[in-house]
């Protein structure tokens, strides 16, 4: 078997999300809730699309139902026309708490996806260094995941989860538990590598300033069960870096986005 990391950096014919009168119920017995209620959107490949809304609402089982890992109770959800029945390899995850192997270096993290799908050892590490440097961090590889910041932790696992070519990336709050100049940091760099790749992302976030920052649009969902109540398109110009948050149309959005969320309390 043989890939080449070039090819991941050119490929956004990929990564298209429809997501058809999805309903989900969570829970078990007298316990159980709907957690989300007849949700219709496309993403595009390519896109980046944040999902906003309360705490509590649902957001983290919309991108477990699109990851396989929650069945709908109704309605469906196609990756790139093929409806999703369970977990797959082009759909990759990164949570807020990273999911690293403690025992094993940096490198082989990165690399486990591709062990697990037969690849021999210099073509894992190949591809691992890649994308390492990719993240920002060549000369790691051989460290292990209690010898990093919670930042450079966070690249590792953003590296592993791109190891696989994913059609699309979800993201759960990524970077919640980071202080603020990290979070700025991550977010500056999770765009670079997007510019790059074209992987579609859905990111989960409860920050509205991160949400405008990141997306080409953004999904604000009501509180449970959850529905949405706006598809907002984020015109401000890419590149974007400090400046694009003073600037008129962030605060306009952030202001609807704002008032949008007090009406869902």
């Amino acid at each position: 078997m043989n890939i080449a990391f070039t090819e991941l950096l050119t490929e956004a014919t990929l990564g298209r999300v429809d997501v058809r009168s999805l309903s989900v119920d969570v829970g078990l017995s007298s316990e159980r809730f709907t957690a989300l209620d007849r949700l219709d959107f496309t993403v595009e490949p390519g896109e980046f699309v944040c999902v906003l809304g309360p705490s509590g609402c649902g957001k983290s089982t919309l991108l477990g139902a699109i990851a396989g890992h929650v069945a709908p109770t109704g309605g469906e959800i196609a990756v790139d026309g093929k409806r999703v029945e369970g977990p797959h390899r082009n759909r990759g995850l990164v949570f807020q708490q990273h999911t690293l192997f403690p025992w094993k270096r940096v490198i082989d993290n990165v690399a486990f996806g591709l062990k697990m799908s037969g690849f021999g050892l210099e073509e894992r590490h190949r591809e691992a260094l890649a994308l390492l440097e990719l993240v920002g961090l060549q000369g790691f590889e051989a460290r292990y995941p209690a010898q990093l910041s919670g930042g450079m932790q966070q690249r590792v696992e953003i590296a592993r989860a791109l190891i696989n070519r994913p059609h699309i990336l979800l993201m759960d709050e990524p970077f919640g538990a980071l202080d603020a100049q990290t979070r700025r940091m991550m977010q500056s760099l999770l765009l670079d590598v997007w510019a790059r790749m074209r992987t579609t992302v859905m990111f989960v976030t409860h920050d509205i300033d991160e949400a405008l920052f990141l997306a080409d649009r953004i999904l604000v969902l009501s509180r449970r069960p959850a529905r949405i109540v706006a598809d907002i398109v984020v015109p401000l110009a890419r590149p974007r870096d400090d400046e694009s948050t003073v600037a008129a149309e962030f605060i306009d959005i952030k202001r609807r986005c704002l008032a949008l969320l007090r009406e869902t309390k």
